[in-house]
């Protein structure tokens, strides 16, 4: 009987240390890559929190930090240092880490060259509403049918999988999504199987309530 509790214990203990959990990123975390900038197509339209943007604002865009996060952000050409606040997803652009506000753009001198090379710095990390989950952006498309069609393809082996409607000044787009993950480690997983077989780039991002 000893015998058995003590299997039993440690059954309980490996399952427990198997089961993924969320890792949120710290204060002081850092990245550092390629920013761009977005400006009038998006101004005027809500952003992922549900914010009205501002592009002459100091705000940005993340794919997978918290909304709310507050960032600095150094240019490392030219050493100009801003803070900005995380109230948007993006950029769905292969090699690019953050979009930021054409107001932030200007203030490190990003607007004319359109990208530069940034470090991000977590200077204040919000808390996720409604918990953490992540998706895959597989595709965006201006046409529904296109983005039914690759929903409908992709079905028979990934769920569940959504098209979010998102809307600029003068387009409209449908963002195809697959899957709902606790990790982002499990996420990226997903991703690079799919950019294997669909044999163009992915994005994993935060799915925000």
């Amino acid at each position: 009987m000893r015998g058995f509790l003590l299997l039993f214990l440690i059954f309980l203990i490996t399952a427990c240390a198997t089961v993924p959990k969320p890792v949120e990123p710290e204060i002081g975390y850092r990245e550092v890559g390629i920013a761009s900038w977005y400006g009038k197509e998006f101004h005027g339209r809500r952003t992922a929190n549900g914010e009205i943007y501002d592009m002459y604002g100091l705000s940005a865009a993340h794919r997978t930090l918290p909304l709310g996060t507050i960032l600095r952000v150094t240019h490392l050409k030219n050493g100009q240092s801003i803070q900005v606040k995380l109230n948007d997803r993006g950029p769905f652009v292969s090699g690019r880490i953050l979009d930021l506000s054409y107001g932030a753009a200007s203030r490190l001198g990003i607007v004319s060259p359109g990208t530069a090379r940034v470090m991000i710095e977590v200077v204040s990390l919000a808390v996720p509403a409604g918990g953490t989950a992540f998706t895959v952006q597989v595709g965006a498309f201006e046409v529904e049918r296109n983005a039914v069609g690759l929903k409908q393809r992709l079905l028979a082996r990934y769920q569940p999988i959504t098209i979010q409607h998102f809307d600029t000044n003068s387009q409209k787009f449908y963002r195809v999504r697959v899957g709902r993950y606790t990790t982002q480690s499990m996420a990226e997983r997903v991703a690079r199987e799919l950019a294997s077989n669909m044999g163009h780039a992915v994005f994993v991002t935060r799915q925000d309530p």
